[in-house]
């Protein structure tokens, strides 16, 4: 295997992880963000209020992303696998 193609896959790797993995940790960080400043305009210290809303957000990114998540994950597994036979 050519050293640069092991990068090319790695790059590959890493940008879709990134992709698929953004929308969720993006609204997570936007509703803890929230819930935090409603905590200190409030206070209102109690620990399971930052869970809660946070667990709410991530299930709805995932039913409403999840198909998108999938198929780019099936996309790029499909390709690396397909593409094993040129690798060597």
């Amino acid at each position: 295997m050519r050293p640069d193609l092991a990068l090319q896959m790695l790059a590959d790797l890493l940008w879709n992880a990134l992709l698929i993995s953004a929308p969720l940790l993006a609204v997570t960080l936007v509703v803890g963000l929230l819930v935090s400043v409603i905590q200190v305009v409030t206070q209102v210290q109690e620990s399971s209020l930052t869970f809660i809303p946070k667990i709410i957000a991530a299930v709805v990114v995932l039913v409403v992303c999840g198909p998108w998540m999938l198929k780019r994950l099936i996309g790029f597994s499909t390709t690396l696998i397909s593409n094993i036979p040129n690798y060597f």
